[in-house]
């Protein structure tokens, strides 16, 4: 699976957002001494969609991309709500909810699903918005680093 290219500044510029909205909202670095490359080889999934009315996923670093078995153009060509099976679809619908009530959550847990459809739970995940410097919303992002295939 392949990274886009470095020419790519959506990728370099969303990372930075990626990271300066989960250090305001959570107190703490996504990464220390992060910079985009280094979160896009980080070793825990991070993943990202915007606000359309069917939110498509906006961002995957390598290991998201590896979890879920697509590429990069493939991962953010999809609807985020198929990174879940459709029987789980209303509790993940329910964790975003609670995430904007509350401004981020740090102990959502699920059942995903990869491409060839394996399945796999994640644990104590960190869900979080993403706002610009204007104040404009720009969309939802997630981490985790403890998953258990099922």
């Amino acid at each position: 699976m392949q990274a886009p290219g470095p020419e790519n500044r959506f990728q370099i510029a969303h990372a930075e957002l990626l990271m300066q909205c989960f250090a305001q909202v959570t107190g703490r670095s996504l990464l220390n001494g992060a910079d985009a490359e280094a979160l896009y080889h980080a070793p825990f999934p991070v993943l990202s969609h915007n606000t359309a009315a069917d939110p498509v996923l906006t961002y995957g670093n390598l290991a998201a991309q590896e979890l879920w078995e697509m590429s990069w153009e493939q991962l953010t060509a999809m609807p985020s709500r198929l990174t879940a099976e459709p029987a789980h679809r209303g509790q993940r619908d329910a964790m975003f909810a609670e995430m904007r009530a509350k401004g981020f959550i740090e102990n959502y847990q699920g059942v995903r699903i990869s491409a060839s459809g394996r399945r796999f739970e994640i644990r104590n995940a960190v869900i979080w918005p993403l706002v610009g410097r204007d104040g404009a919303k720009l969309g939802e992002a997630a981490t985790f680093r403890d998953y258990t295939f099922i």
